[in-house]
């Protein structure tokens, strides 16, 4: 009898200290969790990541249920100690997944376009850490994991499949729905509302897949998994080896620090647009350089014409390829990098102001 005693005092010191540190090791583990996915994204192979997402997946999913098991009394006590810190592992897990899904997206697709998925991203993360009482509901609990999974599964399958077809992302959706169709089912609910609450589930799970299709289709998710990694105007460009070597204008810190740039261009000259863009192995994307001028005159950007080419993946530091124009005139212009389907992956704002003298460059090779 005594050892119990001993047994649950113990326990109740840690679960005592516990709670008065969790509004600390909460937001900590998410941003653990991130961070490890972060770099493990951009220093091992994209497939080690992969393997790794997949497993932080099945480790959240698995760690929910155990949750709500434990909580309808169908675990034995003895593992109080696991549901005690179960959500930090819920926390990581989710860090880790969301993680992954805000890199990718935020390396994939132009800011300007892409902002409001990122946003959405972001705000989840954020969600996740402020409202961590509410988090900790069974409705949001599953919501957030639901996004979770559907965006993995939108990164992942690509990479299967070697395709950027866009059907791949209905495939997704409808995987995870199919996925959580048991999952939300085999749920073990506490309280005397659970029908309404599983019911509630159903409904969210239907508005993420409704909304993430409708962003997918209107192009305002990036053509995941292609990303852009480098992307530059030049005075010239030569091909040699697969090595391009490349004249620029000097750029200072604070230039570099601030979006778009000016161009000095000198009348009849030749300009290089040069992009990295990451893409999976195997797959075969035809890429677009969309050169677009700013007409003062009607106040509307119009397009001079799209550039293309073929890219092959599978090189960490982006396929390379460029595109050219001639007969630049002064002025704002804009350069978008888009796929087939016009999804775009970055866009460069640039002014041209032209020049009679020469001008020094620096040499660039990549």
């Amino acid at each position: 009898m005594k050892r119990l005693f001993n047994v649950v005092s113990h326990y109740q010191k840690i679960k005592a200290l516990y709670f008065r540190y969790e509004r600390w090791l909460m937001p900590a583990t998410l941003v653990i969790g991130f961070l490890v996915d972060y770099f493990t994204f951009t220093s091992i192979q994209i497939s080690v990541t992969f393997g790794l997402l997949l497993a932080y997946w099945a480790l959240a999913g698995a760690t929910i249920l155990f949750v709500h098991f434990y909580d309808a009394d169908k675990l034995p006590k003895k593992l109080r100690y696991a549901r005690l810190f179960a959500p930090l592992v819920i926390q990581f897990t989710f860090g880790a997944l969301l993680g992954s899904s805000l890199v990718f997206y935020w390396l994939s697709g132009a800011l300007s376009v892409s902002w409001p998925l990122i946003l959405i991203v972001a705000g989840l993360m954020v969600f996740n850490d402020i409202f961590r009482q509410y988090f900790l509901k069974p409705v949001a609990q599953v919501s957030v994991y639901f996004f979770a999974t559907l965006s993995l599964f939108s990164l992942t399958l690509p990479f299967l499949f070697t395709s950027l077809s866009p059907w791949l992302f209905v495939l997704a959706s409808a995987l995870a729905a199919a996925l959580f169709y048991p999952y939300v089912r085999v749920i073990p609910l506490a309280s005397e509302h659970s029908r309404h609450q599983k019911r509630r589930m159903a409904i969210a799970i239907a508005v993420i897949v409704t909304a993430m299709n409708g962003l997918y289709f209107a192009n305002i998710i990036p053509p995941i998994p292609l990303s852009l990694r480098e992307a530059g105007l030049y005075h010239d460009l030569k091909v040699s080896g697969g090595r391009y070597t490349m004249l620029g204008e000097p750029e200072t810190i604070w230039g570099a620090l601030i979006p778009g740039q000016t161009l000095h261009v000198k009348a009849g000259e030749t300009i290089y647009f040069y992009t990295a863009i990451f893409a999976p192995p195997k797959l075969d994307a035809r890429i677009f350089h969309d050169w677009q001028y700013y007409d003062p005159a009607t106040k509307e950007w119009l397009s001079q014409g799209e550039l293309s080419f073929t890219i092959i993946g599978g090189r960490k530091e982006g396929y390379k390829g460029y595109s050219y124009r001639s007969n630049l005139v002064g002025g704002h212009w804009r350069i978008f990098v888009k796929n087939q389907r016009g999804q775009v992956l970055g866009r460069l704002n640039f002014d041209v102001t032209m020049i009679l003298e020469n001008i020094q460059f620096q040499e660039i090779i990549r």
